[in-house]
């Protein structure tokens, strides 16, 4: 209750802040300029603009990456605007009250006369000169370089960020939702840096008007105290230079205060840390103060030199390179190699296990112990990688393999419908330095090798140059292709190529391999978890079929075959709904299965094509159906049965045909008798992995077909 209160109080300070505060301010700061204030309402302002500054500046180095500020250019506008406001109110006052004393501009501006001039008027002058150089040949000039730069490669690297996220979106690495996101976030810091390139035009001019100003306060007064109120040329400049003075150290600080936030901002780079961190991270290195103590011992052994201070200065040096040299100690005893331990499952929680690269000892002092842990694996998923593709993972030098799979595993849950056990990535060193395997289990579903500091060209239609590199075949397609150097890529993409990154081609092969094997994923915790997600919103349907009429265990077994071939089990409603129908006719569960897919085979299909599109088919001649349904029925049991010649016919023929509507960018689907449809399936994909065999009652009244080929037994295999 009270945190709720404490949010509701928050919404309606922000509210406020937005709807009446920030109006009425931007009124005033116009107001000021032509309406006479008092000293007193004057000070106030001076201390709230001294506030401003100091407040920006704080946020600004406490921010992680500079999109973070992004109002940082508007509150820069306001506060200068503020700042030129308070100068026309002073100017107004110095003016006309300045031959009254030294208080007539209020207590602000005359104690920060008083305290920098100390009676000497030459040193104010000359102090409040070096302030506005600083700010303006230093400060402000650097950071507006850097804003121009940064606006202008910020706009010229945008093509190539939108490329990057098409790309990530195809592989499945991004959602939609995500890769909007990032396409908003790219806008954004255009739109930030090209803002920030024009507000270090308002810290350049409010710099140069802080000098103008301070020249027409002086001369002013001195004409207006000697012309108009008869003061002596020493009375007037002790009173106009004084309050001239105040008033434009009273504005250059705030100023100055401004443009080291602005340079703070232009030059941070993004970071998961704010800048005295990410600052004190990098430069505690025991390398850099090591020699710095040296050297500064050395100096302070040298006659004639301030000895106290230099050896003062490297005693210091020295005690802080000892506490980062023990900082950096117990980093690296605390800290575990890859294959030192059991890693993060990447996505999810930590999985169990030892080293894969050899046991390690349970406890100090007992080296003969081996646990459990050292020798079982029970992550459903794994994928272990040779010391070479450490680098992929490493998270440090940018390793993309994390997120990329992150980004398959949400994408492959999302098309099947349950999700996908956690990858569990760890080294292997009895692998070759480039090799990595891809685990099911304890089964080894995969296995091949990738270049991390190559890339894998794959030739296209018209490539007709032959690329040196390592000639290898995809892993995923079987596919010949070539591991270039990095500097051929424009070459291999001129001549016809497709160059692919090496994290691509692994991460492609692992979701190749979890689409293939997602049965085996599967498990009756994960059923359990998606009935317990269906019963939120129809209790009585899984009450009244789990475990009355279908026991766990057998949902699970049924859920596993529609996922073997790549069935979606996400409308797990229609699935219970249909199975409480045939709960009566003793059905096994492959024959269970098969009675579940025509209800659901419209899921897959809408994965396949679009809609508006009609679904590419394969089919096979009457003759050919009709021979293949007799030698079913005469095999009985034993199932469908063909010959070494025919089953290579069949299979080359759907290959090619398979492989001519690939090239056109569309995926065909094969459509057969539903009583042969379930052994043909079996044996097809025996040899082709990803293609889809449908039985004509699958196939969704509303969808149009396009029968690409018709195989039948005649086709002979193409040269």
């Amino acid at each position: 209750m009270e945190m709720t209160l404490q949010r509701l109080g928050i919404s309606s300070i922000r509210s406020l802040f937005g709807s009446f505060v920030m109006p009425m301010g931007i009124l005033m700061l116009v107001a000021m300029m032509v309406l006479p204030l008092p000293s007193y309402l004057l000070d106030t302002f001076f201390v709230t603009n001294i506030l401003l500054s100091l407040l920006i500046l704080m946020v600004a180095m406490h921010t992680h990456r500079p999109l973070e500020f992004s109002s940082f250019p508007t509150l820069l506008l306001i506060a200068t605007v503020l700042r030129l406001g308070l100068n026309v109110a002073s100017t107004r006052i110095i003016l006309g009250d300045g031959h009254e004393g030294t208080d007539a501009a209020g207590r602000v501006i005359e104690a920060f006369g008083e305290f920098v001039i100390a009676g000497n008027f030459a040193v104010g002058i000359f102090v409040f000169v070096i302030l506005v150089i600083i700010n303006l040949v230093v400060i402000t000039k650097g950071a507006g370089r850097v804003s121009e730069v940064s606006a202008r490669f910020t706009l010229d690297a945008m093509p190539g960020k939108q490329m990057a996220i098409d790309a990530d979106l195809n592989a499945g690495v991004l959602t939609n939702d995500e890769a909007r996101q990032r396409r908003e976030e790219i806008t954004q810091e255009a739109d930030f840096y090209g803002a920030m390139d024009g507000a270090s035009k308002f810290v350049k001019g409010d710099a140069i008007a802080g000098i103008l100003i301070l020249a027409i306060n002086i001369i002013g007064g001195l004409i207006v105290g000697l012309a108009q109120h008869d003061m002596s040329l020493e009375t007037a400049g002790k009173s106009y230079v004084l309050l001239s003075i105040g008033d434009g150290l009273v504005a250059q600080i705030p100023s100055l205060l401004l443009a080291i936030a602005t340079a703070i901002i232009v030059t941070r780079v993004s970071s998961t840390h704010d800048m005295a961190t990410h600052i004190g991270k990098q430069i505690g290195m025991s390398r850099a103060w090591i020699p710095v103590t040296g050297v500064l011992a050395l100096i302070g052994f040298v006659p004639g030199m301030p000895n106290f201070l230099f050896v003062s200065a490297a005693i210091g040096a020295g005690i802080t390179a000892f506490l980062v040299r023990r900082a950096e100690k117990n980093a690296t005893e605390d800290g575990q190699p890859l294959g030192a331990g059991a890693p993060p499952a990447l996505g999810g929680p930590a999985a169990s296990g030892g080293s894969s690269g050899g046991a390690e000892t349970a406890e100090q002092g007992a080296p003969d112990r081996i646990d459990l842990s050292d020798v079982t694996d029970n992550s459903p998923v794994s994928i272990q990688l040779g010391y070479g593709l450490i680098e992929m993972v490493d998270e440090e030098t940018g390793g993309p393999l994390v997120n990329r799979i992150t980004g398959i595993r949400k994408q492959i849950s999302r098309n099947l419908g349950f999700v996908i056990p956690a990858v569990r990535v760890r080294d292997d060193m009895s692998l070759n330095a480039n090799q990595y395997r891809v685990r099911i289990g304890q089964t080894i579903v995969g296995e091949d090798e990738v270049y991390p500091d190559r890339k894998l060209a794959i030739p296209g239609e018209q490539s007709n140059l032959k690329l040196p590199g390592i000639e290898v075949k995809e892993p995923t397609f079987g596919i010949d292709a070539v591991w270039i150097e990095q500097h051929k890529q424009a070459e291999a993409e001129r001549s016809g190529y497709v160059v692919v990154e090496p994290e691509t081609v692994l991460t492609t092969h692992v979701s190749h391999l979890m689409n293939k094997f997602a049965g085996e994923l599967l498990g009756q915790d994960d059923v359990q978890a998606l009935l317990d997600n269906l019963a939120a919103s129809a209790p009585s349907l899984v009450q009244s079929v789990i475990p009355k009429l279908i026991p766990l265990h057998s949902l699970t077994g049924i859920l596993r075959e529609l996922l073997a071939e790549r069935m979606p089990i996400s409308d797990l409603r229609r699935i219970l709904e249909t199975l409480a129908n045939l709960a009566g006719k003793n059905l096994s569960i492959a024959e269970s299965a098969e009675a579940l897919r025509p209800g659901l085979a419209g899921l897959l299909i809408q994965q396949i094509a679009p809609l508006s599109q009609p679904l590419p088919v394969i089919t096979l001649s009457s003759e050919l159906e009709h021979m293949l349904i007799q030698m079913t029925r005469q095999s009985g049991e034993a199932g469908l049965m063909l010959d070494n010649a025919l089953a290579e016919k069949l299979i080359t023929s759907v290959t090619q045909a398979s492989e001519r509507v690939s090239a056109e960018g569309r995926t065909a689907v094969m459509v057969v008798s539903p009583a042969i449809r379930k052994q043909l399936s079996a044996i097809i994909r025996h040899h082709i992995d990803d293609m889809v065999v449908l039985g004509f009652t699958e196939l969704p009244d509303n969808r149009k077909i396009n029968v690409v080929a018709t195989i039948s037994g005649d086709d002979a295999p193409a040269s």
